[in-house]
């Protein structure tokens, strides 16, 4: 089942170390198939160097295995919980990793600051961080309760106008129309938390945001009604 999704899934797991947007067995990545309900991630613990088609796990809506030898992430219910939603959004990529900037915003339990058109390229506003998670949530069911709490703080956002989200004192979640676009944000992800960053410590905190007309339009021309950014066919 889901052959191609697996082997897409796959390279995206692989690419996250490419990207050195992972170490050790850090991170995960995700596809859904919407016309079956069915989830594709990486086996729990495997070593990207040892990762093979083989560690694909495909599961139901409900967390259990329907295909695999092996026990899934230990992500997949924050996974699932996202795909319920942002599945009708026609999300089928989610990535999860502890990128070093990304992860020290969320630490910081800030949202990140839209400084400039850089970050507006790809995300529209300041990245979200999510609230702490009450000790219940965490004592209880802990990977489903992340998920909802990134839902709790999505409920006014568009996810797919922000194609991000920092789980407070945890890392991001990011997300987008395919397993390699999720791969692709997380990487966007990272470079703009530096740069945001720096912008921070330079400026004491005390950096404004970008002018709103600069922000809308840097942003609507690549994903807006009439975006304009690339090629068009001809026809």
């Amino acid at each position: 089942m889901l052959e191609k999704l697996k082997e897409e899934v796959l390279e995206a797991n692989l690419d996250l170390v490419k990207k050195n947007l992972v170490i050790s067995t850090w991170g995960n990545v995700s596809g859904y198939d919407k016309e079956s309900g069915l989830v594709v991630i990486k086996a729990s613990g495997v070593h990207y160097d040892e990762m093979g088609i083989e560690h694909m796990v495909v599961v139901d809506l409900d967390g259990k295995v329907v295909e695999g030898d092996y026990v899934p992430s230990t992500d997949t219910p924050t996974h699932i919980e996202l795909y319920k939603v942002f599945g009708d959004e026609g999300i089928r990529g989610i990535v999860h990793t502890h990128s070093q900037f990304a992860t020290m915003w969320a630490q910081f339990g800030r949202d990140i600051p839209d400084y400039g058109t850089t970050h507006s390229d790809y995300f529209y506003g300041n990245i979200p961080c999510t609230r702490k998670m009450a000790p219940e949530e965490i004592a209880g069911e802990y990977e489903k309760n992340t998920g909802s709490v990134i839902l709790e703080r999505f409920r006014e956002i568009s996810c797919r106008r922000m194609n991000a989200v920092l789980v407070h004192s945890h890392g991001p979640f990011v997300w987008g129309e395919d397993p390699k676009a999720a791969v692709l944000h997380s990487q966007v992800l990272e470079y703009i938390s530096k740069m945001a960053y720096c912008n921070y410590v330079m400026s004491e905190g005390k950096l404004p945001f970008i002018q709103e007309e600069l922000k809308n339009k840097h942003y609507n021309r690549k994903f807006g009604e009439d975006a304009y950014y690339g090629q068009r066919h001809k026809g």
